[in-house]
């Protein structure tokens, strides 16, 4: 009988992803519970006449998050400096995400409570995936 040795497959991206993944769902449930409380506290969520539904805020925030996470893998194997061209690629990703809620066709506080989604959903992801990329 021959005995055949087990492999198991690690990367160098395994701690990237792993992380990647739990601060996407971190991320999906902050901006979740935001949209919650703003509309609880009486922020509409209309944009456009259209609700946007709250659970919308946590499936968003999910493939984002994990949009970030693919960037970062990239970047952690074509770069040299992958930490520092995530972070100001994802500040400036993240300055730009703010520009349709802006024109939104949403009252100012709508708006507001939109913009604050996306800052607390940059403010978990991005600097969770950043400590796991090489200076």
């Amino acid at each position: 009988m021959a005995v055949t040795p087990t492999a198991t497959v690690t990367t160098k991206t395994g701690p990237l992803v792993w992380t990647g993944v739990a601060a996407a769902v971190v991320a999906s449930a902050a901006t979740t519970t935001v949209a919650a409380a703003g509309h609880a506290a009486g922020i509409s969520l209309d944009m456009s006449g259209e609700a946007i539904p709250v659970l919308g805020f946590a499936m968003l925030t999910a493939v984002l998050s994990l949009v970030g996470l693919v960037l970062a893998v990239v970047l952690s194997r074509v770069t040299r400096h992958p930490r520092g061209i995530f972070i100001r690629t994802t500040v400036v990703l993240t300055a730009l995400s703010l520009v349709p809620d802006l024109l939104a066709d949403a009252t100012w506080v709508t708006k507001l409570l939109l913009m604050t989604t996306h800052l607390v959903a940059a403010a978990i992801v991005v600097p969770a995936v950043a400590r796991r990329l090489p200076v």
